[in-house]
Parts: structure tokens; sequence; C-alpha cells
């Protein structure tokens, strides 16, 4: 993008720019700048409901505190390594994975990122709008058809206008939503304090090693991983100059500071009552909310819709770099706006038709975590490997350094992904029966089958990023010496 370009898009606020390299008089982000936008896209209240979620693994709150700091803590900092390289390359993460995969290899995990952003960011609308309709109940406005209609339009107009603007809108937008939300999370957690027992919180009994390690991978798939796949996407902005690691050390404290916070608050007041333990399953942000006075639900309700429409927009902006990263003719104001219109649809099927949505949504999540963690494994090992930046014209050129298809990385990623799918069991087999398939190889394996103790301990997430980290280590060390060589 060219001075007088840049100009205007930061004048009128819309990006331009989608999938091509980031100029370098463009390049002028520094570390700092990553913990707005991480920051203000986790700092949402539902970082407490996914403390029920931990507990439901059957764990005690120290328990769950280890496995919630550590896993959200590990997972945004595998998040801040993928960001190293949208500094050395500045452009999408998806167009960086060609190096690992090839130009048109890369097809296979592109399709992968954009289907896990889509749902993410559906199911971050979804929330919001739940949370209106539960608030207005009790506020006497009426939270039925009419109400949930107006919010899925009135939240998916917010993450599509803001995607459609683009990267300068969205960094100015988070730095002022982090104060907002902040605020207000720390209002919620003040007015909620006398609602934590903590002789009953102390009461929960410990879980087994199986059980400790699968709320752990839960943990770091539902924060940190959940997000790997468009990590560079925010840092492909940075200076050449800015140093690597504080580019991972800013992207894990962003990202990090307000889960660690939210979701040990949200072990103590899980572990305080099983009206709340059990009603996040259906309405995480409703269940928080009732625990408030009435006067303090309006700031509730705006704090939480803002800091959801906050992360589906981060969201939104990077499917739509993805898909275009897919070989879709469009402009990147075009593309994000065809994921908004899918972004709504998925809304509203949900809200308004649907009987259950956080379990399939868990069932879903599982599922597509473990070939992103096969991917993510990949791509820390391939940046491990390279010395020099991304060759700016091979990315886009089949017949360049990094070629059309790395078969290598393409096997290794199915070859981890087939063996992670064998490690993990559909525990939603009612609300997802289409994924009844997996856990096929814990019976072979000696794991106890899929009745057993370790079937519930996503053992093929873990499995899937490790084969994906040291096979490409070993088996692509020689050839990406070779593209750096040329």
């Amino acid at each position: 993008m060219s001075n007088s370009t840049l100009d205007v898009t930061r004048r009128l606020g819309v990006e331009q720019t989608g999938i091509e390299i980031i100029e370098e008089d463009a390049r002028t982000a520094s570390p700092r700048d990553l913990f707005w936008p991480w920051f203000a896209a986790n700092v949402s209240v539902f970082g407490l409901s996914y403390a029920s979620f931990v507990l439901y693994f059957g764990i005690s709150f120290w328990q769950g505190v280890l496995v919630s700091v550590l896993g959200i803590v590990i997972s945004f900092a595998l998040c801040g390594v993928i960001a190293i390289a949208g500094k050395r390359g500045s452009a999408p993460t998806m167009i960086l994975s060609r190096a690992a995969f090839g130009v048109q290899g890369q097809k296979m995990p592109g399709v992968l990122s954009w289907l896990v952003s889509i749902g993410w960011e559906t199911f971050l609308a979804i929330l919001a709008v739940l949370a209106t309709s539960t608030i207005f109940t009790r506020l006497g406005w009426g939270g039925g058809t009419s109400t949930k209609i107006v919010a899925a339009l009135v939240v998916a107009a917010l993450i599509v206008s803001a995607s459609v603007a683009g990267y300068h809108i969205i960094m100015k937008m988070q730095s002022v939503l982090t104060w907002i939300t902040g605020i207000v999370t720390v209002l919620y957690m003040a007015l909620t304090l006398d609602d934590i027992d903590w002789s009953a919180v102390q009461d929960i009994p410990a879980g087994s090693t199986q059980s400790v390690i699968g709320a752990f991978v839960m943990v770091m798939t539902g924060f940190g991983l959940g997000w790997i796949n468009i990590a560079a996407d925010w840092s492909r902005y940075q200076k050449r100059t800015a140093s690597g690691p504080s580019i991972v050390a800013w992207n894990t404290f962003g990202g990090a500071l307000a889960p660690v916070v939210l979701v040990v608050f949200g072990l103590a007041l899980a572990g305080s009552s099983t009206e709340i333990l059990d009603g996040v399953a259906g309405d995480p942000i409703g269940t928080l909310a009732t625990l408030l006075p009435t006067w303090a639900l309006v700031p509730f309700l705006l704090a939480a819709i803002l800091s959801l429409v906050s992360g589906a927009v981060l969201g939104i902006y990077s499917s739509g770099l993805t898909l275009l990263s897919l070989g879709v003719r469009l402009k990147r104001p075009q593309a994000a706006g065809i994921d908004g219109v899918l972004l709504t649809l998925g809304t509203i099927y949900v809200v308004f038709f649907a009987d259950n949505f956080i379990n399939p949504f868990q069932s879903f999540l599982i599922t597509l975590g473990v070939p992103l963690a096969a991917w993510a494994g990949i791509m820390i090992s391939d940046l491990v490997l390279r010395r020099r930046d991304y060759d700016d014209e091979a990315l886009f050129d089949a017949r360049g350094r990094y070629g059309a298809f790395d078969w290598v990385s393409i096997g290794t990623m199915v070859g981890a992904s087939i063996f992670g799918w064998g490690l993990v069991i559909n525990t939603f087999s009612d609300d997802a029966s289409w994924n009844n398939w997996q856990g096929f190889l814990l019976g072979p394996l000696g794991l106890g089958g899929r009745d057993g103790a370790w079937a519930f301990a996503n053992l093929g997430v873990l499995a899937a990023l490790v084969i994906g980290f040291l096979v490409t280590l070993v088996a692509r060390r020689s050839s990406v010496a070779r593209q750096e060589a040329l």
C-alpha cells in the first residue's frame, strides 16, 4: 500500500489491504500494540463461564486453578510464537503458512482455519443474543422473539461493520473496549464476591489425573488454540525490527491476563452453587447476570455484548482474509461481508431453531481442535527451522521456492489428525451424533476404550500438536534449508 493509499485508509477508516504483503512504510506497529486486540477480545465475562466447563471434568477448585492458569498462558504463548511469522512476512497467517504447505497445499489448513473462525465468531454472536434476551426478561422489558431478532441484527451489524472497516478501526476500537469491558468486569466481580461460599469450594473433591489432563486440554483449545490460526494477522503491521520475544510476551500478556483472572474467579463462583454450574450450559452470560442487582444489569449487558462483539470482530476479520487466501476473488471488505452474512444466518438458526448449542459446539471444538493443533505444531516447527524472513513473491507463486505442494507437511497434518481423532471421544453423543466415530485408538492402545478413564483426557489434541512439531522438525529440516538457500 502506497503512502497516499495508506493516508486515505486511515482517514476513511476502511482498510483496503487484503492478503498482499504490507509495504515497509505501513509497518508502524510495535509489540506493545498487540496487547489491545488480544486483551479486549478475551476480557469477556464469558471467561467466567469456562469455570463451569472445567469443573464438569470432576476436579477440585485448586486443580481447576492449576489447569486454567497453565492452559491459558501456554496456549496464548503458542499464539505469540505464530505471531512472529507476521513480523517476518507481513502477511496474514494463512498466507505465511504457504511456506510450510506450499502455495496450493495451504488450502487444506486454510479451509480448516476458515471453519474455525466462522464457528467462533458465530458462537460469540449467539451468546450476545441470548444474554440480551435473558437480561431483558429480568428487567421486565420482554425477552421473547422480537427482542432476539433485534439483538441478532444489532450484534451482527456491529461485528460486520467493524470487520469491514479493517485493521486501523479495529485497533482503535479494541483500545476503547478494553477499558469499558475491563471496568465493568471488575464491577461484576466486586458485586458477586459475597456469592462465593469458600467452604463449599474447598469441599469439592479432587479428580483423577486423566480428568486434570482433559480439563487442561479443553482450556488450551478454548482459549489460545482457538485463536492460533489468526495470530499473525494482528502482527503483520509490526516493524521488521520488532523483537520476537517482545511479540510473544505482549501477545501472551494481552491474551492471558483477563482469562486467568476471570476463570479463577469463575471457579469460585461455580464451585459455590450447583445452580450456576448447571445454568451456564444453557445460557452462560444470562446465568451470570442472575447474581447481579437490577441496577447493574444494563451496564453488565452492554459490557458483555461489547466484549463478545470484540472477540467476534477479530474472528470475522481474519476469516475474510482466510477466504481470500483460498483463491476467492473479492476485496477484503467484501469477503468480511460474506462471512458476516454466514454469521447472521448461523446465529438465527441456533437462537431460534436449535435445542442446544453448547454441547454441539464443544464437540465441534474438539473435532477441529485436533487438526488445528497439528497445523500449529507444523507451523511452529517451520518457524523454528527458518533463519530468514519469508520470500514475499514466492508466497504467491507456486513456481517459487515454496512450491505448489509440500507433501511432507500435508501428510504430517493428515496423519497427526487421524491419530489425534483416535484419542478423543465425543462426550455429547446425543447432541452431536455425527462425531461418535472418534476414539477408535483408545482400545487398541490399551487406554481403556471409549468408556475408560483416558477417554476424557482429550489426549488427541496434545498428540497432534507434538507429532506435527516433531515430525516437521526432523523431516523438513533439509527442505527448509534448501528453500532458504535459493
